[in-house]
């Protein structure tokens, strides 16, 4: 398939994310705690798929939870402990951008944690997460996947690109010669974490406007009925003309100045 022009791919998302916020309004007017975890590997896409789902979405109820290392505190206790304090409560919508799936991933591969702390997460998180459903909590799990080719051309972009330098960082850099350790790291994770009651879904996101249309769609189509009568609003005219800004104890700053045109 060729690759989807920015028109093409707008006019295809834009009655997703209206779904989307019928959807949200579902989840807040039923009392639902939906939790979506979105995983894979560094320049996959995991943000703007993120940025996909919560853009048009009220951010006092769609909450994306992106945790930094562990404190020297974190990381002595329950492991999941931290990760808890972040689910949703009713009415909430929370996207994790990486999870505790670190553990099965980058702590891995990048010798963070052994093999140890490993094995325990796997035969662990099943029972956690059976917890998490039978409790009431809507479960999502993805995993975004991208070729190596593709990757090191997305590594490249943010080496050139300074508004999106921040995301390199001396692991990611790390993790380019490790491709195939995270390839069966994934697959031991899943053959463990891959359960019926929290599938996981892979998305292929070699294509990333065709990944973001995909997940949302596999996302919208998941959920159950989510139509909510919506109430009419009375919008009467106002009662006098349209008032201007009045200014007493300060004024504006001034307006941008637009370039002329070389």
């Amino acid at each position: 398939m060729s690759k989807l022009k920015r028109s093409e791919y707008e006019a295809l998302l834009q009655p997703m994310q209206v779904e989307l916020a019928l959807a949200a309004r579902w989840v807040q007017h039923t009392g639902q705690r939906l939790l979506v975890i979105v995983e894979g590997r560094d320049t996959a896409g995991k943000g703007g798929a993120i940025d996909a789902i919560r853009e048009h979405l009220n951010p006092r109820q769609c909450r994306v939870v992106a945790l930094p290392k562990p404190t020297e505190r974190e990381a002595s206790q329950w492991y999941f402990q931290r990760y808890v304090t972040h689910l949703p409560a009713a009415g909430e919508i929370v996207l994790f951008d990486r999870s505790w799936y670190n553990r099965a991933g980058v702590e891995q591969v990048m010798g963070f944690a052994s093999k140890s702390q490993v094995e325990a997460f796997l035969h662990a998180t099943p029972q956690f997460e059976k917890q998490l459903v039978e409790d009431g909590i809507l479960l999502f799990k993805y995993w975004l996947c991208c070729d190596q080719e593709k990757q090191e051309k997305r590594f490249a972009e943010r080496l050139s690109d300074p508004l999106k330098g921040w995301k390199l960082s001396p692991i990611d850099l790390e993790a380019r010669s490790r491709y195939r350790a995270y390839t069966e790291a994934r697959e031991a994770m899943l053959k463990a974490t891959h359960t019926r009651h929290a599938p996981w879904t892979l998305v292929d996101f070699n294509d990333q406007k065709l990944g973001r249309l995909t997940l949302l769609r596999d996302l919208l189509d998941r959920l159950p009925e989510t139509r909510v009568e919506v109430p009419a609003i009375a919008f009467p005219p106002l009662s006098a003309a349209p008032a201007k800004e009045h200014y007493g104890v300060l004024e504006p700053i001034e307006a941008f100045k637009v370039p002329a045109s070389p």
